[in-house]
């Protein structure tokens, strides 16, 4: 019996210290990625990125994203709403982390509408079609055209420069970053450099309202 009971004694120790250990390990990520946004904002924000807010938005949120991925699909509207909620102080920045099979070339496909000024219509375009052209999570970026048509995009242009050095160091920039700031999994998300304590859409919205009020 005593030496069962030291059994369990110590699997509640053996929890209680990964816990602590898992807790530490995330808060230290944190404070080397609020570090670095400290230090050098480029990591997380790059001239080029897409970006919705306003411009004087002294709160910044900067999503890794996947066009393929259901959770950044779902998040969408929620990132939208967040923003509303706090007029003219928060700003979106998009980055480009295509995880996914295949949808690297839907990644191409954005980032070529946004030299087009059309990123954010073509984003919601894709997204509303996301099901019918990556079933299980398996992009197939020739079907993606299906649902492009009524954005207003030049196709021929937007086919020209998905095919672009420029287009191809953005992505490769991005997935740069994304490794950088440890970035394993889409969304991610980084609250002027802050990362999520744990993923949900409650601790997003804590750290965006923590920062608001810090900022305003």
């Amino acid at each position: 019996m005593k030496q069962k009971h030291l059994v369990v004694i110590s699997a509640v120790f053996l929890l209680a210290a990964f816990i602590v250990a898992a807790l530490l390990y995330k808060s230290q990520q944190s404070d080397a990625a609020l570090q670095a946004y400290q230090r050098d904002r480029s990591t997380f924000v790059r001239d080029y990125s897409p970006v919705h807010g306003d411009p004087a938005a002294k709160v910044e949120i900067t999503e890794f994203f996947d066009p393929a991925c259901e959770t950044c699909k779902e998040f969408y509207p929620l990132v939208k709403k967040l923003m509303d909620a706090h007029p003219g102080k928060v700003r979106l920045y998009a980055r480009y982390a295509p995880f996914h099979d295949g949808s690297d070339a839907v990644v191409k496909i954005l980032a070529a509408a946004h030299k087009q000024g059309k990123f954010w219509e073509t984003l919601e375009a894709v997204f509303a079609a996301q099901s019918s052209w990556a079933p299980d999570h398996h992009a197939q970026a020739a079907l993606v055209w299906n649902y492009i048509g009524g954005v207003g995009l030049d196709i021929p242009r937007l086919r020209q420069d998905m095919q672009s050095p420029e287009v191809e160091g953005i992505i490769q920039q991005d997935l740069a970053d994304a490794r950088k700031l440890n970035v394993k999994a889409t969304p991610e998300y980084f609250v002027n450099g802050k990362p999520l304590p744990s993923f949900g859409y409650d601790q997003l919205k804590s750290l965006v309202e923590d920062a608001v009020s810090a900022s305003y």
